[in-house]
Order: structure tokens, then C-alpha cells, then sequence
């Protein structure tokens, strides 16, 4: 009997950042290695990627990364993770041509080459585990699940897909693949829960294109589309819609004119030549010969479309007269993201309009789809993934619903290591796997602590105490100088920063009385004191900085010194004076000799 466990490292009641480990026998697999956008209170922070220091021990026994897709969340986490392990990569090829662009934008891992390019018919052989492929559809092309064949049955990774009989090739689901995998017996089935919600039938994509192509023919002003860069079929229907109304299309984004150009060189994307043009070229043209695809950074439109409307694009801005055309759909965590960006793009007059508001464009299975995913299965153990925690088990319910037992459904959590014994799986021990922030060049260097304290800056602003002692004198020099930013208004409370310095020189002075002096006690004393006193006054806990400085004791010696300089003479002089001096006292002598004769 093989030894199996499955640990997911994220995806599991979240968005995004997908990553699943499966250990066979001491071999393991890693499932996707994908990253999450920060939600409201990650304060600060670029990205979310897995925590893999587990994994670290165990490096040995890796044996490689298989990709699903080419999304942020199944490949943003692959730069950092190589980084840590040099292990082959599997994906299909337009996936693994998107996760060389990400690994490249990493000077550390630049030099990666271990890239392994797969399809449907593919199938690999380590030891007693073979892996194989089947595809699926979803808004990239070449989008695969994962097939683990052990001698207990398969495990079956679907990573996100949908059913949509109208999707063109390359988007296609191999149906009858599927019903050959489930007739092997699947043991478990980890799917995509996050479109566990929809309970309606998701939009085609055809039918997405002609709603596309119908908002562009009505629209008389200029079209700003915001889009995912990395949905290719998203962006196809976006140049489909602008070469049919006769506008030019021009690209803003960090990450879009390279992914265009990877898709056309794979043939996934058909671009005509004279259709491009630059933000300078399109400013000379009337608003209605103009679309403008704006993806952002990393592909995520929502934070770029805050900088158009707050002005701070100095090639971007917005007017009475355009339209702003939202075509993803942002996750349920961005919510508040999302009104809040509608709001500000109302403010500059232009329109907004989100493609959600009238379909489900979704790449996501529906409630009917992940039905049809069981069923084709047939899974013993069923494990729902990739999704908040009420959609995981709006999953299960579904599951029960199509004769899947309860007692075989497993809800897990990051770090749940769920392992097979005795022909049952049953969750075991817990590893601990927490978030990996991504703050600028920093990984991992931004832990709950300094989230706290930009949570605190942001609701109640920052105290910054100064004052100047003299320790041996014990006494203070110089009364404390008070600054506040995001507290309260100084000009009009200036009778509390008189206080907030009287009760600083009281506990200064307090502290320089007593016997044993200590820089920190005294520090804490003056951030405690006067925390209860802003408090007691505002109701409010600001950040206390407490900045305590002490003159230099040597001060005055070194100036004295330098004015005992600046009096005596040189060497120089001294060898003039003693030459005048010499000289004088010898024609005394000779004077003298003088008056003796």
C-alpha cells in the first residue's frame, strides 16, 4: 500500500495563491506555486505568496512543479520559489513561455533553464508514480489538470476550468479523457471551488465577445479596458472588438506588450500589424478612434485604474466623455476595492461600466459544472480547493449532492496534512504555513508586527516626541518638541501639544532624578504616560515615537581646547620670537662690553 499525503501550502479558504503538495512514497509533487493580491488590510503589501519552509527539509525529495496555467495564481510564486529549490518545471507550452517571462524579472533566478514543456498526451514516469495531463477551458489557452497514477487509483488535480461548449481550440475540454480517467478509478479529486457561488449558467465566451464588440459600436467617446494582461481570450475579444469598429488600440501596462508578443510568437493570439499605437499617437486622434487596454502592474488592473483616476498617470487621463470598461472579474476579497474604484473614476466624469454588472464572464466552474466534474470523476475522497471557506463548502454540499459520503469530503486548511492509511484518508498532523509578503525587494520581511503598526499609522497617525537632556547635569535642555502626522490637526489643538510636552518634562525629569538612569525604561515610561493622556483626551492610540537625545558632555572641552589653539603661538612664531629675543639679549652683552672698555 503507498504512502500518500496531500498538504495544501495555500489555495484553500482563500483567493489565489495556489500550491499543493502531494508526497508519494518520498516523493513529492508540488501542484501550481501561484501568488494572491493583498487584500484591504495588508497594508503596503505587493503580493502574498505561500510559506514553503517545511518544504526546506525536504528539498531532497522534490520532485518537481507542475503548472496548471499561465495565471498569477497558479505561476506567480514560481521566481521566489525556485529561488529555494532548483527543481524542474512542467506546463504546458504557453504556460511555461509565461513563467519564463516571470522567473527572467528575477535577477536571482534569471539563469533558470529546467523547463519542461507538456500537453494532453503526455504522460511521465518517476519510480511508481506516473504523471499525467488532460486539458481544460479557461481564459488562457493550454490550461491543464493533473493526473498523479499511483497504485491506490489516481489523485486528480483540476486547477481552474470550466465547461463551455463553444470555446475554440486551444480553450477545449478533452471530455472523453475525462471519462477515461474517472474509469481508472480516482482517489481524489482536488477542484476548483471558486466559482462554488454561481448558480446561474456562466456567460460563453462567445457570447462575452459580442457583448464586447455591441459596448464598443455605442460607445461615441474614448474606451479605457481593463483587463487581466494574462487573459489571453479576454485580450483577443478586446482587438477583435477595436479592428471591427475601426478604432487603434493602445497598451498600458507593465507585463502586456510582453505577453502579447509571447502569445502571437505561439500563435494564441491574432494582432494585425497597423492596429498598435503609442499614448503620444492615439493624443492626435479623435476619442472615438481610440481603445486603450490598460492591465497594470503584474496584470492587475483595479490599483492602476485608482492612479488614472487620482491623476497620478502622467500618459493617462481620464475625461467627461470616456468610458472605462472593466471586463475581469474581481474576487470576492476585492470587493471594496472595486467601489471604492468606481467611485473615483466617477469623480472625473467619465463612465464606468464593469462586464460583471450584465454576465457572468467568469473563468470559473458554475455549481452545474463542478457537478459535472464529480461525476465524470467519481472520486472516493473529494477534496474542494481554490476558494473562501463558505465556497469550499458550498463545494461539499455539491459534492453530497451527487452521492459522494460526508464522512469522505474534506475541508482543509493550510498546513492540514491529509494522509491515506488503512485505505481512509483522515487529517494527521498540522505544519505550521503562514503568509510570505512580498513588500518591494522584501520576502518575507514584513511579518504581523509591522502590519500592525501600518494599521495603527493609518487609523490614528503618528506622535513624534524630541527632547535634549544632560545626563550628568540631570536636567533637560531643551523643552520637547512635539510633531504629529495623521493625529490631530496641530494649529487647532495647540493646548493638547502644550500638555503632551508638559507631561513629556514631567516624566523626563522624573526619570533624570532617579539613581540608576536606563535609556529604555525611560523611553517606555514617556510612551505609556503619555498613550493614556492622548488617549483620556482623543479616544485615539497614535504611534508615540519617543526621540530622546543628550548633549555631548565633551563639548565644551573641545571648544576650550580649540581656543587654547587659536591663542598660542605656532612653532614659526615661537623660532621669530626667540631670534628677536636672542638677538636683543646679545647687543645688551655687546653694550656691555662697550661700556666696560
Amino acid at each position: 500500500m503507498s504512502s500518500i499525503k496531500i498538504i495544501p501550502f495555500g489555495g484553500v479558504r482563500e483567493n489565489g495563491k495556489n500550491m499543493y503538495a502531494v508526497e508519494i512514497e518520498n516523493q513529492i509533487f508540488i501542484l501550481d506555486a501561484g501568488l494572491k493580491y493583498p487584500e484591504n488590510e495588508l497594508m503596503g503589501i505587493d503580493v502574498v505568496i505561500p510559506d514553503w519552509e517545511y518544504l526546506k527539509k525536504r528539498k531532497n525529495d522534490i520532485v518537481g512543479v507542475f503548472l496548471t496555467h499561465g495565471h498569477a495564481d497558479a505561476i506567480g510564486a514560481l521566481p521566489y520559489f525556485l529561488m529555494d529549490f532548483d527543481v524542474p518545471v512542467f506546463g504546458s507550452k504557453m504556460t511555461i513561455a509565461l513563467a519564463e517571462l516571470a522567473v527572467k524579472g528575477h535577477k536571482e533566478v534569471k539563469k533558470f533553464n529546467d523547463f519542461h514543456v507538456v500537453d494532453e498526451s503526455t504522460a511521465i514516469d518517476f519510480n511508481d508514480v506516473t504523471v499525467s495531463f488532460f486539458a481544460t477551458t479557461h481564459t488562457i489557452p493550454e490550461t491543464l489538470g493533473i493526473v498523479l497514477e499511483t497504485s491506490e487509483g489516481n489523485i486528480v488535480y483540476t486547477g481552474d476550468f470550466k465547461f463551455d461548449q463553444t470555446a475554440s481550440t486551444g480553450y477545449q475540454t478533452d471530455l472523453a479523457r475525462l471519462a477515461e480517467i474517472g474509469s481508472q478509478g480516482v482517489l481524489a479529486l482536488l477542484s476548483d471551488s471558486a466559482g462554488a457561488g454561481i448558480t446561474g449558467a456562466s456567460a460563453r465566451e462567445k457570447d462575452i465577445g459580442e457583448y464586447i464588440l455591441e459596448t464598443f459600436k455605442y460607445q461615441k467617446g474614448r474606451i479605457v479596458v481593463a483587463s487581466v494582461a494574462s487573459n489571453i481570450m479576454r485580450v483577443q475579444q478586446i482587438i477583435d472588438a477595436a479592428v471591427k469598429v475601426g478604432r487603434k488600440l493602445v497598451l498600458s501596462g507593465e507585463d502586456i506588450e510582453q505577453i502579447i508578443d509571447t502569445a502571437m510568437q505561439l500563435g494564441k493570439l491574432k494582432l494585425p500589424k497597423d492596429l498598435l499605437i503609442s499614448m503620444e499617437e492615439a493624443n492626435d486622434l479623435e476619442p472615438d478612434q481610440v481603445v486603450i487596454l490598460e492591465t497594470g502592474k503584474m496584470g492587475e488592473p483595479i490599483k492602476s485604474l485608482q492612479q488614472i483616476a487620482n491623476g497620478d498617470n502622467p500618459k493617462l487621463h481620464l475625461s467627461d466623455s470616456d468610458l472605462v470598461f472593466v471586463t475581469t472579474t474581481p474576487s470576492y476579497a476585492q470587493e471594496t476595492e472595486v467601489q471604492k474604484t468606481k467611485d473615483m473614476i466617477y469623480r472625473t466624469g467619465a463612465e464606468v461600466k464593469f462586464i460583471s454588472d450584465d454576465l457572468n464572464p467568469s473563468g470559473h466552474a458554475n455549481q452545474n459544472d463542478e457537478q459535472l466534474m464529480l461525476n465524470f470523476m467519481k472520486p472516493k475522497f473529494f477534496i474542494p480547493i481554490q476558494g473562501e471557506y463558505r465556497l469550499l463548502d458550498r463545494h461539499a454540499e455539491l459534492a453530497e449532492e451527487v452521492g459522494i459520503p460526508a464522512e469522505n469530503i474534506f475541508i482543509v486548511n493550510k498546513g492540514d496534512v491529509l494522509t491515506y492509511k488503512n485505505g481512509k484518508f483522515h487529517v494527521g498532523e498540522h505544519i505550521d504555513v503562514a503568509n510570505t509578503m512580498i513588500d518591494g525587494t522584501g520576502i518575507g520581511d514584513i511579518g504581523n508586527i509591522v502590519l500592525r503598526d501600518r494599521r495603527v499609522l493609518s487609523e490614528d497617525g503618528i506622535f513624534v516626541v524630541v527632547a535634549t537632556i544632560d545626563r550628568k547635569n540631570k536636567k533637560i535642555v531643551a523643552r520637547p518638541q512635539i510633531t504629529s502626522r495623521g493625529f490631530v490637526f496641530v494649529k487647532t489643538n495647540r493646548q493638547l501639544m502644550k500638555q503632551s510636552a508638559d507631561l513629556v518634562e514631567k516624566v523626563v525629569q522624573e526619570n533624570l532624578d532617579q539613581k540608576e538612569f536606563d535609556w529604555g525604561h525611560l523611553k517606555q515610561d514617556v510612551r505609556e504616560k503619555l498613550n493614556r493622556f492622548l488617549f483620556d483626551q482623543t479616544k485615539r492610540h497614535p504611534v508615540i515615537l519617543p526621540v530622546i537625545m543628550e548633549v555631548n558632555q565633551n563639548s565644551r572641552k573641545k571648544v576650550s581646547a580649540q581656543k587654547n589653539e587659536e591663542n598660542e603661538p605656532s612653532k614659526q612664531d615661537n623660532k621669530k620670537k626667540a631670534k628677536r629675543h636672542s638677538g636683543r639679549g646679545r647687543g645688551r652683552k655687546h653694550h656691555a662690553k662697550k661700556n666696560n672698555a
